[in-house]
């Protein structure tokens, strides 16, 4: 059994609004399912194309309070088991999840549904933040699907948005992770930065507008900025993989990014959100 993945987050509401958020199931399918049920102490289930293994609920509560949420999760045949904790911090809440059964190996071999899990947590809380700030969501993973596209519109100039995707210190700042990335035809883009050994190919640069990476066989990621009504609209999309086992785990952890890069651009005095 693998230690448990631990990812903590800092919600722009207080811990009253956060639980609500979190077991009120008409909220929950505004964030994070297609469908959920909520009676506690006895049920928390959601499921739908935007859940993995989500033909059905595969949750069994295992404790409620006022601070806590405890629930085991089956998943490709293994009974894992989510945690969330809340703390008050100021006007706002510190959230704790805690997840077993994640295993890195997993995630980048695509051998189980279970890879996906770290990703899957980073995004659903970011869009779990994003509802309580009264902000549009990102595009929630269809696992249902083998089309990986998605668009959102950041308050900003074309061309600030350009240099922050493109900026490798801009871009480790948004995404919480270095980044190297030389953008243009035929250089690297590496995740972790030069040093951390192999990166993928930038090709089809637009200067100014987009460019594709090709992170070999995970697909081809690619984005293409426009103007719409003095914001930028961010398009993207991830193409050329086996469709057969679509790569929602590393597809999942773009969208995540992309909501603290709409942060660092419209949040005065920005911080990202997780701890």
């Amino acid at each position: 059994m693998t230690e448990p993945m631990t990812i903590r987050a800092r919600l722009a509401a207080p811990v009253e609004t956060v639980r609500r958020a979190l077991t009120d199931p008409a909220e929950l399918r505004v964030w994070l399912a297609e469908h959920a049920e909520v009676e506690l102490p006895r049920r928390y289930e959601f499921w739908g194309r935007y859940t993995p293994e989500g033909d059905a609920p595969h949750q069994r509560l295992l404790h409620a309070d006022d601070r806590t949420l405890r629930f085991a999760w089956t998943l490709d045949g293994v009974e894992t088991t989510t945690e969330i904790e809340l703390e008050p911090d100021g006007d706002g809440t510190i959230l704790t999840l805690r997840q077993s059964h994640f295993d890195y190996e997993e995630a980048m071999s695509g051998s189980s549904i279970r890879g996906v899990l770290q990703t899957y947590w980073y995004l659903a809380l970011a869009n779990l933040n994003d509802h309580l700030d009264g902000r549009p969501l990102l595009p929630r993973t269809d696992f249902t699907s083998a089309d990986l596209r998605g668009e959102l519109l950041i308050d900003a100039p074309m061309d600030k948005v350009w240099t922050s995707l493109t900026d490798s210190e801009q871009a480790g700042a948004w995404f919480g992770y270095p980044v190297g990335i030389e953008p243009w035809e035929g250089g690297r883009y590496a995740m972790g930065g030069f040093d951390a050994g192999q990166a993928a190919k930038v090709f089809d640069v637009t200067p100014g507008r987009g460019l594709s990476i090709d992170w070999g066989p995970t697909g081809v990621t690619s984005w293409e900025l426009d103007e719409s009504e003095g914001r930028t609209k961010l398009t993207f999309v991830q193409s050329g993989f086996d469709e057969g086992n679509p790569p929602y785990g590393a597809w999942t952890g773009i969208v995540s990014g992309f909501a603290e890069l709409r942060r660092f651009h419209e949040v005065p005095d920005w911080k990202p959100i997780w701890v």
